[in-house]
């Protein structure tokens, strides 16, 4: 089998699936519905964590977030960094040139990474027109335009949908209206990343994702274990690898599979204490065996709120290790008129300590059958099965509750 030639990583920050080509009709994304037409869209993806560093940390290191290091917000203040090797330095240390355009949120040491050049998100062109071409390239294009806050909200686009978790109202109107626009502004930056690759001759040989770091930054959505926090898009191209079908996958995938995914692809050996479980045999069409559930975690976002979660195709298990208000809302979320129009409706107090929701019938995780006897062998097998994952994954939160670097900090007594 050919290997990959280069390895080109694309994430967007904060809208899940909403995607055209992932069924919201109203969404102009014309250059990465393309790329899904001429490659492999996975319509059950999943990040392994509703935050930005922690699920980025996971998609560059193939590990959990309680693994990796990143168990909270890497930005000054917060101060969590990556322990693990980051896909940067693997690649480099296969001989890949490795460049990292835009932004990244895994740690305040970036030198730290692998990447030999940083670069603005639009100089690919000119960094590619400088490259030999026999030259492995890894390269890492992290966008911006979807982050909060967004712009002035235009005319509403025609056909806009409301996603279910949402109130119904001219609030979610005119935010869905303005996170609509920046995707279309994300949407034009994978263009010209396509673009430039064709005009440089590396599009045949280069294995190209395109990604998000977690869900939709809506209430109900990020910094929550619900689906809406924890789905991903996940589109792939490699024409020369044989991925350029348009196929669909609906196989449960994690975000921590990707680099082994990658790494297989460059025919490289997969590192030992990479977590993730390569699906390139998926997307070659061969023999694959698929995950049975995947897992998702939160420790720190805004405040400790520490929660875990099984989900598998039918069901999902959340276990809450403390009190606090029924979902978290990141500030910037709180600014926007949806969480103004009704703050009581997330600021109640966490009801239960288990979630369990049937996910073919409630697929908006509204009603929690936990202590239901109706399911009730179902939730002991997924209560048994994470807590198993736990301690083979040695999950801290065993051990007692997880101090932050800021705790750290404020008891260094030269402080």
């Amino acid at each position: 089998m050919t290997a990959a030639h280069d390895v080109v990583v694309m994430t967007t920050h904060d809208i899940g699936r909403h995607l055209h080509c992932y069924g919201w009709a109203s969404v102009v994304s014309p250059h990465l519905d393309a790329l899904a037409a001429r490659g492999a869209r996975f319509v059950r993806a999943f990040a392994t964590a509703p935050q930005c560093s922690p699920s980025r940390a996971s998609l560059a290191s193939g590990r959990y977030p309680h693994n990796n290091g990143v168990m909270g917000l890497a930005h000054h203040g917060f101060d969590w960094g990556l322990t693990s090797t980051h896909a940067a330095a693997i690649f480099a240390g296969l001989g890949f040139a490795t460049h990292l355009f835009g932004g990244q949120h895994v740690t305040r040491h970036p030198e730290r990474l692998g990447f030999i050049q940083f670069h603005t998100a639009d100089a690919l062109e000119e960094v590619l027109a400088g490259e030999d071409s026999s030259r492995r390239l890894y390269l890492e294009l992290n966008f911006e335009e979807t982050h909060r806050p967004y712009p002035p909200a235009g005319a509403s686009p025609p056909g806009l949908e409301i996603p279910g978790y949402l109130p119904a109202g001219p609030e979610s109107v005119e935010e869905m209206t303005a996170v609509e626009g920046t995707i279309n502004q994300m949407d034009r930056a994978v263009g010209r990343v396509v673009t430039a690759l064709e005009k440089a001759g590396r599009t045949g040989g280069a294995f190209v994702v395109f990604t998000t770091d977690h869900g939709l930054a809506m209430p109900r959505a990020k910094c929550t274990l619900y689906d809406p926090g924890l789905e991903v898009a996940l589109i792939a191209r490699w024409p020369d690898g044989g991925i350029d079908r348009g196929a669909v996958h609906e196989e449960l995938i994690s975000n921590i599979d990707v680099l082994p995914t990658l790494l297989e692809a460059a025919r490289a050996a997969i590192p030992a204490g990479v977590q993730g479980l390569s699906f390139l045999s998926l997307l070659r069409g061969d023999a694959y065996e698929p995950r049975e559930w995947i897992f998702g975690e939160k420790t720190f976002h805004s405040y400790y709120d520490p929660m875990r979660c099984i989900r598998t195709r039918s069901h999902k298990y959340i276990r809450n290790f403390e009190s606090a208000f029924a979902v978290e809302v990141p500030a910037d979320i709180q600014l926007g008129p949806i969480f103004r129009a009704n703050p009581g409706l997330y600021s109640a107090d966490r009801p239960s300590t288990v979630e369990v929701y049937d996910l073919e019938q409630d697929p908006l995780e509204q009603h929690n059958l936990a202590g239901s006897p109706a399911i009730a062998t179902i939730e002991h097998e997924l209560s048994e099965r994470l807590w198993s994952w736990m301690r083979e994954t040695a999950d801290p939160l065993l051990d007692g509750p997880v101090p932050s670097p800021r705790y750290r900090q404020a008891m260094a007594p030269d402080r």
